[in-house]
């Protein structure tokens, strides 16, 4: 690796296309990244025109518009997707938004779903999109303030789990297990964000904070 970028960085130090190339094997194969991760090696034209022909010679790919990764090969498999944890770090950096998971892969993220979705939902107060990696289907949705009021808090992640469990499907067993797998510091949040849930779902979450409320009393 080091031998590698001294290479780039001698003749041709000061091209942007060097210097872009540097820096992504500076980074480990997988890692997902936009234009401006580049923006203080050139000007936006120079960032484009350098990644259009890394691209070209299969040194990156393009997952979406603006949206890039350096992939990681397997000896077997071949070349891999990027995992969905890496897209969604590098959409909400470029785009400085928020984004709230649902459905199935809000409840597989809490260990309430073995489920793995093939496609994923995120609200956002963002612009719309979809992304597609492999047989995976990203989309983000803009939504209303109210429902983006807990994004980024694990009681977005909550809220959005049960209401794709249903009412009929979340039982002492599920509630159990949100106790166990919340910190103390998640616990609290929960009862403070009850006021976005619907009445049933506001519910089961005083039912996982509870212990917290009780050892507070017992203090």
């Amino acid at each position: 690796m080091v031998l590698f970028v001294a290479k780039i960085m001698g003749k041709h130090a000061q091209s942007v296309d060097a210097l872009v190339l540097a820096r992504i094997h500076m980074h480990e194969p997988g890692w997902v990244f936009t234009p401006g991760d580049f923006s203080d090696l050139g000007s936006r034209t120079a960032v484009a025109t350098a990644l259009m022909r890394h691209k070209a010679s299969g040194i990156i790919r393009q997952l979406g518009r603006g949206l890039y990764d350096a992939p990681r090969t397997h000896a077997k498999l071949g070349m891999l997707w990027p995992s969905l944890e890496s897209v969604i770090e590098a959409v909400q950096n470029r785009d400085s938004v928020r984004l709230q998971p649902t459905g199935a892969y809000a409840a597989n993220l809490l260990g309430l779903s073995y489920q793995v979705p093939m496609r994923v939902l995120f609200l956002t107060d963002g612009p719309e999109r979809e992304i597609q990696l492999g047989n995976l289907k990203i989309t983000l949705k803009r939504t209303t303030p109210r429902n983006m009021a807990t994004a980024g808090r694990i009681s977005g992640s909550v809220i959005h789990a049960l209401r794709w469990l249903g009412k009929n499907n979340v039982d002492e067993r599920k509630v159990q297990h949100l106790r166990k797998v919340l910190d103390d510091k998640a616990k609290p949040q929960l009862l403070a964000d009850v006021r976005y849930a619907p009445v049933w779902i506001a519910d089961v979450m005083r039912q996982v904070a509870a212990t917290t409320e009780k050892s507070k009393v017992d203090d």
